[in-house]
């Protein structure tokens, strides 16, 4: 998932207290920090384990992180934040100003090694919660009768497509409240804004491992998983998921996972 807000807006406190409602284990959850160690600010709230990530702040720097943290054992990688990997010291856009002759081909070089870290993300065996910084305005608003300036976060920091890569996008506002702009669980689609909080996780740890009712429908889930892990073409994959129904909400990570693997893997056949 994606948390997106302007500076201040509570990204990072948001996304540790999601992370302990997907895991109830502060030992199991890390912050990738590329902000200076500002995370360790919220060290009261648990011991969860921080892993500084400093300049350059090149896409294969972001996956060895990732990469260390698996290795660990972290069921919850909080990546805060991936708009250094586009825009900051040693990202693509700074890679993409040093390099010399034509500005257009120069993205085919670049746009690959984004790609990779993005892929590195959806294919990691543990949640991943990324933030992102949002650009800011101010807007005035009318309160109690008075035009008063308030700060509103904007379009974020990273690459245009990149949110919609996330299966849930939250946008924080200065009031630490979210909406969600992008939801493929319908938990918070067309719902008022709330406070991020360790019942937001346990939600969303719920849609993940949606209850089995019965010892036969968790043999059929079980099944179905096998078929996924060995289905070699996306049209049968496709029919597996159309096959069986009942099973694609509890089994819709997996589902997407196997496709993202054979996608990745037909498109590296073609080069």
């Amino acid at each position: 998932m994606g948390l997106q807000a302007p500076s201040g807006g509570g990204k990072t406190k948001s996304a540790l207290l999601i992370a302990y409602g997907l895991c109830n284990n502060w030992e199991k959850i890390a912050v990738i920090d590329t902000e200076n160690r500002s995370s360790e600010l919220y060290s009261d709230l648990g011991n969860y384990q921080v892993l500084s990530l400093t300049a350059p702040f090149s896409p294969e720097r972001y996956s060895q992180a990732i990469d260390t943290c698996l290795a660990a054992g972290i069921e919850v990688i909080i990546i805060d934040s991936i708009s250094h990997e586009w825009e900051g010291l040693g990202g693509i856009l700074h890679d993409h100003s040093q390099m010399q002759g034509n500005s257009f081909t120069n993205w085919s070089k670049l746009t690959p090694r984004h790609d990779a870290f993005v892929q590195k993300m959806l294919q990691a065996d543990a949640h991943i919660i990324a933030t992102m910084r949002s650009k800011q305005d101010y807007v005035l608003s009318e309160k109690n009768g008075k035009m008063i300036p308030e700060k509103v976060g904007l379009k974020s920091i990273q690459r245009d497509t990149t949110e919609y890569e996330f299966t849930l996008v939250l946008d924080i506002n200065m009031n630490h409240r979210a909406k969600a702009s992008k939801d493929r669980t319908v938990l918070f689609a067309d719902q008022p804004e709330f406070v991020p909080s360790v019942e937001t996780g346990k939600q969303i740890l719920n849609w993940c491992n949606p209850p089995v009712d019965d010892e036969k429908e968790a043999m059929e889930i079980a099944r179905v998983r096998h078929k996924i892990k060995y289905c070699a073409t996306l049209p049968a994959l496709t029919k597996i998921y159309n096959d069986y129904p009942n099973c694609q909400q509890a089994l819709l990570s997996e589902f997407t996972k196997r496709r993202q693997e054979m996608t990745a893997a037909m498109n590296n056949r073609k080069q």
